[in-house]
């Protein structure tokens, strides 16, 4: 039997007591201020983010490196990153994400490949300048076709006061010129990724519009050059959204970093219009070109065919009438084939229920998505967001809907178990946990090696993954510990 509105307000805020009844008082009073009932008439979804997880308490989050390295920085295709530290950082964030790319790898793109400057103890004690200058030197010599380098530092830099600076300008100087960037996204810094998403816009601001837009190589511009921000082409996503947007009539000079490269770095602060997918990742920089160079930017959301028609007017709205007439003509064509997409897989997800705890945007921009195919979003949070992130969350959740912030591992297992989804979908690091529980589950910060997901073909690979997850009959012979005494 369906609840009411009532009750399923009263169910979450007893369902969010019973997990804070385990952790001792002090511990339990901080994690409150994470955990809420959204009410639908308010500004906020009321939950503390962006604040130390507690320690002990197992967190789901990354580091300040993994926001720089992993996430802004490492998918720029046609540059090397260099893990200044311990291998272990770098060999853990290999190709992680799938950010795919044109080009030939080691010879003129790299994004697959790791280079890190290997750490031992006496690199601790006597310093590691000398070692990552002689790198840059090898790095020179091995990969000449490379367009720049990033120094990508690891927590041992920022203890032992390296003067990664230094030995970047000393080296740019050495090769003509060549953009060498300093990082300093030390593992240590912040609360988690976000703050290596902001220090990484920051990098980008100093060392690539400040010192390297003087080299951007001249192109005739347009009324209609627009820059795609924070997409990172998992899966191919990118690739997905620039096709609708070029079929409006707009330019596309720069997307990134997803299977972007210097130059459209470099070429950036030409766009009439910034296109912005990641609201967390590069908000700093948008802003940042907005008061620097009078560009405006726009958030979009590619996410299913509602959104999509919406975001591509909205889009649309910057410009003259061209371009609102393409929006119209891209919508129009795609929408027969979204109709039958909801039409074979509705009827197979219509009213399944699903809890989300991802990263970046996807615990909102992915709701109107399952809402296309009839399915409901119960509950939603982020691993990072901060109280901006939450605010834009009210625009997509209902009244009733559990939120969580910064979840702790045994939180996420007492709500799945008490509200028992029909779909989880969550990070690498959750999904294996859910599937013994035997709870179908969807690994959304890489599409779980599928994909891509944004824009009209995306929507027509998300749906038939929902249901391959959901309806697969594997579920059948396995019970969820709910059900293991029926």
């Amino acid at each position: 039997m369906d609840m009411t509105p009532d009750e399923v307000k009263a169910r979450n805020s007893e369902v969010i007591a019973e997990a804070l009844s385990v952790y001792p008082e002090k511990t339990a009073k901080k994690r409150a201020k994470h955990l809420n009932v959204y009410e639908g008439d308010k500004p906020d979804c009321g939950v503390k983010s962006n604040i130390k997880s507690v320690p002990g308490v197992m967190t789901i989050r990354g580091c300040a490196y993994a926001g720089s390295k992993g996430v802004v920085w490492g998918p720029i295709k046609d540059m090397v990153h260099i893990s200044h530290g311990p291998v272990g950082c770098g060999q853990y964030s290999w190709a992680a994400r799938r950010n795919y790319y044109i080009g030939v790898t080691g010879v003129d793109t790299f994004v697959t490949m790791q280079f890190t400057s290997d750490f031992q103890e006496k690199d601790i004690v006597f310093g590691g300048d000398k070692k990552l200058d002689k790198i840059l030197d090898e790095i020179q010599t091995l990969f000449p076709l490379n367009h720049g380098i990033t120094i990508q530092s690891e927590c041992p830099i920022g203890l032992i006061g390296d003067d990664i600076e230094a030995v970047a300008k000393k080296k740019s100087k050495e090769y003509d010129g060549k953009t060498i960037v300093p990082v300093r996204c030390e593992g240590f810094r912040g609360v988690s990724q976000s703050l290596g998403h902001h220090i990484a816009n920051d990098a980008v601001r100093d060392w690539v519009f400040e010192k390297g837009g003087d080299k951007a190589a001249p192109f005739e511009s347009t009324p209609y050059d627009v820059a795609i921000i924070g997409d990172y082409n998992i899966g191919g996503d990118a690739w997905s959204s620039r096709i609708l947007l070029e079929e409006m009539g707009l330019r596309v000079i720069a997307q990134w970093s997803g299977d972007g490269s210097l130059a459209e770095l470099e070429n950036t602060p030409k766009a009439k219009l910034n296109i912005l997918h990641c609201y967390r990742s590069m908000n700093y920089i948008s802003r940042y070109m907005e008061e620097k160079f009078g560009i405006p930017w726009v958030e979009y959301n590619f996410f299913g065919p509602s959104k999509v028609a919406e975001s591509l007017r909205t889009i649309a709205s910057h410009f003259d009438d061209r371009i609102k007439e393409g929006a119209e003509r891209v919508i129009a064509k795609y929408q027969p084939l979204m109709d039958a997409v909801i039409a074979k897989y509705r009827p197979r997800l219509e009213g399944k229920k699903v809890m989300l705890y991802v990263g970046g945007l996807r615990p909102r921009h992915v709701i109107g998505a399952y809402e296309d195919l009839g399915m409901e979003v119960i509950g939603t949070g982020y691993e990072f967001g901060h109280n901006d992130d939450y605010q834009r969350t009210t625009h997509y959740v209902k009244d009733g809907t559990l939120i969580y912030d910064d979840v702790t591992g045994y939180e996420f297992e007492k709500f799945v178990d008490r509200l028992q989804p029909d779909l989880v979908g969550s990070g690498i690091k959750e999904k294996y946990v859910f599937q013994k529980m035997g709870v179908p589950f969807r690994q959304m910060h890489s599409w779980d090696y599928s994909g891509p997901y944004h824009g009209y073909d995306g929507f027509a690979i998300f749906a038939r993954d929902m249901d391959m997850a959901i309806n697969n009959p594997v579920w059948g012979l396995t019970k969820a510990p709910w059900n293991a005494g029926q």
